[in-house]
């Protein structure tokens, strides 16, 4: 492995602009991607006050018709970015966590974590996790997927992976795999970490093989967000695809809050001691559930699963917070719409009953779930054609508080994973849909054309994983650093 360049999210399409599926939100959504099928259940978030709905702050859909989105995607400024090729040679980099400056943690979807570090990348990983995983070679959405630094790692040397296992025994004989959250255990100043400390934390049945979302982050209340995607397939439908209470499109895990824990965000406590939920070993009897949930989750103490924080998602591939703590999810459309959401405790945000600001796969739908809780509307949406933002697959990113692109600061910057080269940036505004435009790359290196994420470093500075391959093969990824052109 070569110092430049990370490659992009493991799986996606068979060659860099294919639309076979994948992170892609395809049309025909015949199991490839990341594809978003929001389905709203029955939002049995609290009792009515607490639910963190009335807190302000996102738009809800005021009627069904979701026509707002048009002005929304035009360029509204020329913005220009240039990337630094700092490091290269990976399979699918599709993460990046810089726990403190000057150490950068590369995630690769093949199944190992790379240490980039005093200018150069380390050949040995600093984690190997791919003898526990599936097989991840060529197009997959399967693989090593996230990593979480804990907000103590230099006192306590604890870090969480999210990866694919096979499926364990308790897993139903018609599904693809396991969702496996685990911790592990590093000298902070290592360049290694130890394999044999793992402890698993968290597991879910998944139904099929694409639409697992992947990103794990900390949030500012120090506790451990998950992004789940709604099992796979199209319209949020087939194995593994409950019935909710939206009955123009059936299925509806993004909607469902009291089957499973597809189709959402979740908060769970890693530090306090697991209460009341069952636990076992990895291959067991049933999914091992080692951690305490927040007693301040929404759906705690009523009828709902206790982990949930936000739902009505598709495939939440990538999210992140902003420098008020503002919770940034990127949710990958199906067929016609990519979204970004600010997010909100107990917010429903409407798939599939929605797709973007949209009604999906119906003429009108209602903008409320059955307990009069409105499905909201994202801040950013774009179409998969025919404006100068749009694309197959969101890739979520960042509101950028750095100095060094003094142009870009305070616009949420973000790319499709079919970028083509750029990124795209959008600006905040007190109502209705976010101004989007394109922010045009120069550098001396090949930039992408696919992007597969972003990182921050703890000084508000952006980094971006690329590849030029859209499978999990070859060394064309490689993560550039933005500064201003």
């Amino acid at each position: 492995m070569t110092d430049d360049g990370l490659t992009r999210r493991r799986a996606l399409a068979m060659s860099g602009l294919a639309l076979t599926g994948g992170l892609a939100g395809c049309g025909s959504d015949t199991g490839s991607g990341p594809v978003a099928t929001p389905s709203t259940p029955d939002e049995t978030a609290t009792d009515g006050t607490d639910r963190g709905d009335d807190s302000g702050g996102e738009p809800t859909h005021t009627d069904g018709t979701g026509d707002q989105t048009a002005s929304g995607t035009a360029a509204f400024e020329d913005l220009t970015v240039r990337a630094e090729r700092v490091a290269s040679g990976f399979t699918s980099p599709l993460a990046l966590a810089i726990p403190e400056p000057g150490r950068r943690f590369v995630v690769d979807q093949s199944g190992q974590i790379y240490l980039h570090e005093d200018g150069s990348l380390r050949e040995e990983p600093f984690l190997d996790v791919s003898d526990r995983m599936v097989d991840v070679s060529g197009y997959t959405e399967q693989g090593l997927l996230g990593l979480a630094f804990h907000p103590e790692f230099a006192d306590n040397g604890r870090f969480f992976v999210r990866y694919s296992a096979p499926a364990r025994e308790w897993v139903p004989d018609d599904y693809s795999h396991t969702f496996v959250c685990s911790e592990f255990r590093a000298d902070p100043g290592a360049a290694t970490a130890d394999p044999d400390s793992e402890r698993v934390v968290m597991e879910i049945a998944e139904p099929q093989w694409n639409h697992n979302a992947g990103a794990i982050a900390f949030g500012p209340d120090g506790y451990l967000y998950v992004a789940t995607g709604d099992g796979g397939g199209g319209n949020d439908q087939g194995t593994g695809h409950v019935d909710d209470w939206y009955d123009a499109v059936d299925g509806g895990n993004g909607q469902d809050i009291t089957e499973n824990l597809l189709g959402s965000m979740l908060r769970i406590d890693v530090d306090g001691e697991a209460s009341g939920t069952p636990t076992g070993t990895a291959g067991s009897d049933g999914p091992v559930q080692d951690y305490a949930v927040p007693e301040d989750n929404p759906l705690v103490g009523s009828d709902g699963l206790d982990e949930q924080y936000a739902w009505g998602f598709r495939n939440p591939w990538r999210f992140s917070f902003g420098p008020e703590g503002r919770l940034f999810v990127g949710d990958v459309g199906q067929s016609a719409w990519e979204e970004v959401a600010v997010v909100e405790r107990g917010g429903n945000y409407g798939w599939n009953v929605y797709e973007g600001t949209h009604c999906f796969q119906a003429e009108d739908c209602p903008s409320e779930s059955p307990r009069s809780r409105p499905l909201r509307d994202p801040v950013i949406e774009y179409p998969h054609g025919g404006q100068p933002v749009s694309g197959i697959a969101v890739i979520g990113g960042y509101l950028y508080d750095g100095d060094a692109m003094p142009e870009m600061r305070g616009h949420y910057l973000f790319a499709d994973w079919r970028a083509g080269g750029q990124l795209y940036a959008a600006r905040e505004v007190d109502e209705g849909l976010w101004p989007t435009t394109t922010v045009s790359v120069e550098s001396d290196e090949q930039f992408g054309p696919m992007v597969l994420s972003f990182g921050r470093n703890p000084d508000g500075e952006l980094f971006v994983c690329t590849t030029a391959s859209g499978q999990v093969s070859g060394d064309t990824g490689a993560v550039f650093r933005l500064t201003e052109a």
